[in-house]
C-alpha cells in the first residue's frame, strides 16, 4: 500500500483529498531543479527525473528541449514508456557534444556515492585497480561537470551513498574545482541534490552540500544522520514544496499514468 503525505492547500496546492506520494514529491521536486533555465536541453537520468523534466516542460520551463532518447528532439508532453506524440528537432550523437561543450545542457544524474563537495562516483566501489564492485564506468560525468548545469537525483538517501569521500571521482566537486584554478571554478555548476528525504544544494561553505529542505515527515536529524559527513544548514530548513493540483494531474494522468513512479521511491 502506498504512504501519502497530505499536501496543504496554500500555493496553489492539492487539497488533503488529493494527497501526493513520497515519489510525486520527489518528482516535483526535481522539476524545480529545472525552474528558469530556458530554451536548453535537459538531459534527465532514470525514471524520476524523466517524470521531473517532462513536468518542468509542461509547467515552469516550456521551452526546455527533451531528448526521445535517440537521436530526436520531441515535442510536447508525453507519458513514460511511450513514443513522443512529434518530433520537433534533430539530435544525432555527435551533435549532443556540440550542446555539452557550449553549456546548453542540464543533466540530472544519478550517483552511486556523492560526498561534500559535490564529487560524484558511478564507475567503482573499492579500489579503482581491483574494485570490489564495478559499475557503470565514467561514462559522460566528467564532461557533465566541467560543461553545463549538474544535478543530482538519490533514491535512497543513506551513508553508502551520501559519504566523506568518493572512492572514484567521476564528476568533480567544488574542491576539486578549487585545486584546479579559476577556469574550472567558474564553469563547475552543480545545482540540486534530491532524495527520497530531502533536497540540499552546494550553498554552503567553499561550496559544501548544504540542506535546504525535509520532505513531508522528515525532520533534519534523520538527515543528518541517514549522511556521512557533516551538512551545512540553510538559515531555515523548510518543509519541500508540496506539488499542486495541476502538477499531481500532468504526473498521474499525463507523464506516469502506469504510476512507474511509486516503483522507484518506497514509502518510508
Amino acid at each position: 500500500m502506498t504512504e501519502v503525505i497530505e499536501t496543504g492547500a496554500n500555493n496553489g496546492a492539492a487539497s488533503p483529498a488529493e494527497a501526493a506520494t513520497l515519489a510525486e514529491i520527489c518528482a516535483v521536486a526535481c522539476a524545480r531543479a529545472w525552474e528558469g533555465d530556458g530554451e536548453i536541453l535537459a538531459s534527465p537520468i532514470t525514471l524520476i527525473p524523466s517524470i521531473a523534466a517532462r513536468l518542468a516542460r509542461a509547467t515552469t520551463d516550456p521551452d526546455l528541449l527533451l531528448s526521445d532518447g535517440e537521436a530526436s528532439l520531441a515535442g510536447g508532453v508525453w507519458a513514460v514508456g511511450d513514443d513522443p506524440p512529434e518530433i520537433e528537432g534533430w539530435l544525432p550523437y555527435r551533435a549532443v557534444f556540440d550542446v555539452c561543450w557550449a553549456g546548453k545542457r542540464h543533466v540530472m544524474m544519478g550517483p552511486v556515492q556523492l560526498d561534500r563537495f559535490g564529487n560524484a562516483n558511478i564507475s567503482a566501489i573499492g579500489d579503482f585497480d581491483r574494485p570490489e564492485r564495478a559499475l557503470l564506468g565514467m561514462r559522460g560525468a566528467p564532461g557533465n561537470t566541467v560543461n553545463h548545469p549538474t544535478s543530482y537525483w538519490v533514491r535512497k538517501h543513506r551513508p553508502r551513498v551520501f559519504v566523506d569521500k568518493v572512492d572514484v571521482v567521476c564528476g568533480i566537486g567544488y574542491d576539486r574545482a578549487a585545486a584546479a584554478g579559476p577556469t574550472a571554478q567558474e564553469f563547475l555548476d552543480l545545482r540540486r541534490v534530491v532524495s527520497d528525504l530531502a533536497v540540499l544544494d552546494f550553498g554552503g561553505p567553499d561550496g559544501a552540500m548544504r540542506l535546504v529542505s525535509t520532505h513531508p515527515g522528515v525532520t533534519v536529524d534523520e538527515v543528518v544522520e541517514a549522511t556521512g559527513f557533516e551538512l551545512a544548514m540553510a538559515d531555515e530548513v523548510v518543509t519541500t514544496p508540496l506539488p499542486t493540483a495541476e502538477e499531481l494531474r500532468l504526473i498521474r494522468e499525463v507523464i506516469d499514468p502506469k504510476g512507474l513512479r511509486e516503483r522507484e521511491v518506497k514509502p518510508r
